[in-house]
C-alpha cells in the first residue's frame, strides 16, 4: 500500500485562461480501485496526463508508485500478439499470458495470430493483460468499455474487480458498480473522493444536491441584498459629496471636511462589503445542472414503419446474422441487442438505405424521414458552421442542444477535428435531436458521452413519443429506455 497525495494543484493549458485546477487537494490509496467520473472535456485525461508527469502545474502530486495509461500505444499492429505482450510486459511468461487471457474469455490461440486480425474487443482485453502484468504501476485505464458488448463489459468488469490499485474513466453505471470501491468525481469547481461503488455516490450526490440547491438559493438572496445595500449607501455618498458644489450660503469649508471623512469611511465600508460578497460567493456550491432536451419527431400516417421476416445479413460474402424477425411500430424503442460482429450496424445501415446485402424478407415504409447517428464520427472536419449548413438544421436550436448539453460556447469556433471523441458525438446527437423524423436510428449514442448527458438523454427518450431504433451496450440505458429488444445472433 502506498499513498497518493494531491496538494493545491493548480492547472490550466497555455491558450486556456481559466483554470482547469484550482488548489485542489486530495489523498488516494494505492490499493483503491477507483471509478472517476465527470462531465466531457472537464479534465479527466488531463489528470491522468498530470499523474504521469506530462504537463507542468503548480502544487504538488507526492507518490512512490509509478503509473502506466491504459490504452497502450502498440505501434504496429501487423506485428504478433504475444510479440506485442511481451514488449509491454516483459518479465511475464507465456503461461501468465494464457492464465489471464482465459480470466477475459479469450481463447489463447489469439498469440499466435497478428494483432491487427483480433476484434476491437479481443484487442482491448489483450492490452489490458498485458497492462496488468506490468509489474510496479499503479494503473490508469482510460474508458475501456468503448466498443465492448454487454457481455464483453462485464467480463472486463469481473475482471478489473479482481485486480487492485487502478483509475478506471468509464460512463456506464453497471459497469462501475460491478468493480470499483471508490468514486473520484470531478465537479464543477472540486475533485472529491468517496467511499463505495456508482450507485452510493449517485444516492450521497442528489442528497448533497438537494441541499446545496437549498443553500445557493438561501446564499443568492443574501448576495443580492448586500449588494442592493452596497449601492445604496454608495448613492448616499455620492449625494453627499455633491452637496459641496452648489448655490447657498454654506461652510463649502466644513462641507469639504465632512465629505471627506464620509467618502473614506464609505470606501472601508466599500471594501468590507465586497469582501463579503465575495465570501458568500465563494460558499457557491458544486451544484450540476442539466437542462432538459426536448425532440419533435414526426409520428407516420400507418402504424407499421418496418417489417423483417427471417432476414439474414452479410457483410461482404460473411453472413454475419440470421433469422432476425420483428416489426417496427410507431412509439416503439427498440434495443438492439448481441454480441460484437453479430449485425447490429449493419441492420441499421440497411434501415437507414444503405446498400446492405440479406437475404429473406424486409418491408421499409415509403416516404420514411430518417435520423441516422453513426458509431464512428472520425469523419467529422471543418467548422460547425459548415456542418449545420450542410445538414440543413437550423442554427440557433442546434447550438442550443450542444449547450444543454454542456457543450462549451470556445468549442463553437473550433475545428471539429479539433473536438474530443465525446464531443463529435454530441454533434451528431444534436444534428439527430433537431431533425424531424419518423424513425431514429442511433448507433452506441453514449461512446465517450458523459454520465450527466446520458441522463439527460435518457430521461428525454422515456419521456417522448419518438419512434427509436439504437445500439447501445450501456446495460442501465438499454433497460431504462427500450420498450422492445431484438437479440441477432
Amino acid at each position: 500500500m502506498a499513498i497518493i497525495k494531491v496538494d493545491n494543484l493548480t492547472f490550466h493549458y497555455p491558450y486556456i485562461y481559466d483554470n482547469i485546477f484550482e488548489k485542489t487537494s486530495f489523498v488516494l490509496d494505492t490499493d483503491w480501485k477507483l471509478g472517476f467520473i465527470g462531465r466531457n472535456g472537464k479534465g479527466k485525461t488531463t489528470f491522468l496526463k498530470l499523474l504521469q508527469g506530462e504537463y507542468a502545474y503548480d502544487g504538488q502530486i507526492i507518490s512512490s508508485v509509478k503509473f502506466d495509461y491504459f490504452p497502450y500505444d502498440v505501434g504496429d499492429k501487423q506485428v504478433g500478439t504475444a510479440e506485442i505482450l511481451r514488449k509491454i510486459a516483459v518479465n511475464a511468461e507465456n503461461w501468465q499470458f494464457e492464465k489471464e487471457l482465459s480470466l477475459l474469455n479469450v481463447d489463447r490461440d489469439v498469440l499466435t495470430r497478428p494483432f491487427c486480425c483480433l476484434s476491437e474487443g479481443e484487442q482491448t482485453k489483450v492490452l489490458l493483460v498485458g497492462f496488468f502484468l506490468k509489474e510496479g504501476y499503479f494503473h490508469l485505464i482510460d474508458e475501456p468499455t468503448n466498443h465492448l458488448d454487454r457481455a464483453s463489459r462485464e467480463t472486463v468488469a469481473r475482471y478489473l474487480k479482481g485486480k487492485k490499485g487502478f483509475i478506471v474513466v468509464s460512463h456506464d453505471r453497471n459497469f462501475l458498480d460491478s468493480c470499483v470501491d471508490h468514486i473520484l468525481s470531478l465537479n464543477r469547481h472540486t475533485i472529491e473522493v468517496q467511499k463505495g461503488n456508482y450507485t452510493s455516490w449517485k444516492r450521497n450526490f442528489d442528497y448533497r444536491q438537494s441541499n446545496e440547491r437549498t443553500m445557493n438559493e438561501k446564499l443568492g438572496k443574501e448576495i443580492d441584498k448586500m449588494k442592493q445595500d452596497f449601492l445604496r449607501k454608495q448613492q448616499w455618498a455620492d449625494k453627499i459629496e455633491a452637496s459641496k458644489i452648489g448655490n447657498g450660503a454654506c461652510d463649502r469649508g466644513y462641507v469639504g471636511h465632512m465629505a471627506a471623512r464620509m467618502a473614506k469611511r464609505a470606501k472601508a465600508a466599500e471594501s468590507r462589503r465586497q469582501r463579503a460578497i465575495e465570501e458568500k460567493t465563494a460558499l457557491l456550491k458544486d451544484v450540476e445542472e442539466t437542462e432538459q432536451l426536448k425532440i419533435s419527431g414526426l409520428r407516420y400516417r400507418n402504424n407499421r414503419l418496418a417489417e423483417f421476416k427471417d432476414v439474414a445479413l452479410f457483410y461482404g460474402t460473411r453472413r454475419v446474422c440470421s433469422g432476425v424477425s420483428f416489426e417496427v411500430n410507431n412509439g416503439d424503442r427498440i434495443a438492439l441487442q448481441g454480441r460484437n460482429g453479430s449485425g447490429k450496424s449493419t441492420l441499421l445501415k440497411l434501415i437507414a438505405g444503405k446498400d446492405i446485402s440479406y437475404t429473406g424478407k424486409v418491408h421499409i415504409a415509403s416516404d420514411l424521414t430518417v435520423s441516422y447517428v453513426p458509431q464512428d464520427t472520425s469523419f467529422l472536419k471543418g467548422s460547425l458552421d459548415e456542418f449545420i449548413s450542410d445538414n440543413g438544421v437550423d442554427k440557433t436550436l442546434f447550438l442550443t442542444v450542444l449547450r444543454k448539453l454542456d457543450f462549451d460556447r470556445g468549442q463553437f469556433d473550433k475545428k471539429m477535428q479539433d473536438y474530443s471523441l465525446g464531443q463529435k458525438k454530441k454533434v451528431m446527437l444534436a444534428r439527430s435531436l433537431c431533425q424531424k423524423a419518423n424513425l431514429y436510428l442511433w448507433d452506441e449514442p453514449l461512446n465517450y458521452i458523459d454520465l450527466y448527458s446520458r441522463l439527460q438523454i435518457e430521461q428525454l427518450l422515456v419521456q417522448s413519443d419518438i419512434t427509436i431504433i439504437f445500439v447501445e451496450h450501456d446495460s442501465a440505458f438499454s433497460s431504462a429506455v427500450a420498450n422492445k429488444c431484438v437479440n441477432l445472433t
